[in-house]
């Protein structure tokens, strides 16, 4: 699996213990940046994460930022992305399997280190349900 990763200067320590954390779990990581805390602008770098899904490039993409809400905000100007913001197991769960995210994003604030992996782990794992869910899927693309 190939995961497109990136993040402004705020997401960039959570965005470099993300993409250890999957390399040593045996995913391919697109590092789309950015490279250092110096201060970026996230629109940037998210939006080269969502075009390597969109473009089949990458099965899915991971962006962090202080509060997550940007990235989230970005990746979903994208047509064809679904970008969820998840603060925790649960909405990691429940963003694959009732809205078949393909998107992460995440929060460096908002987030406790000592969740991180679970949540990304979680989201990665969780299969969509379809059913039900499709028929909303369906509608979200005609947007």
């Amino acid at each position: 699996m190939i995961i497109s990763l990136s993040a402004d200067h705020a997401g960039f320590q959570y965005k470099e213990l993300i993409k250890k954390h999957l390399s040593e779990k045996g995913f391919e990581v697109i590092d789309r940046g950015t490279f250092s805390e110096v201060s970026v602008d996230y629109p940037d770098y998210v939006q080269k994460s969502a075009a390597d899904v969109i473009g089949g490039n990458a099965d899915y993409g991971i962006g962090v930022c202080g509060s997550g809400i940007g990235v989230s905000i970005a990746a979903n100007k994208v047509k064809g992305i679904r970008a969820a913001l998840v603060l925790n197991e649960e909405m990691a769960s429940l963003s694959r399997k009732h809205n078949n995210a393909n998107f992460l994003a995440l929060s460096e604030k908002f987030i406790d280190k000592d969740h991180l992996f679970n949540i990304v782990d979680i989201w990665l794992s969780t299969q969509f349900e379809g059913g039900r869910h499709q028929r909303r899927i369906d509608k979200l693309e005609q947007i």
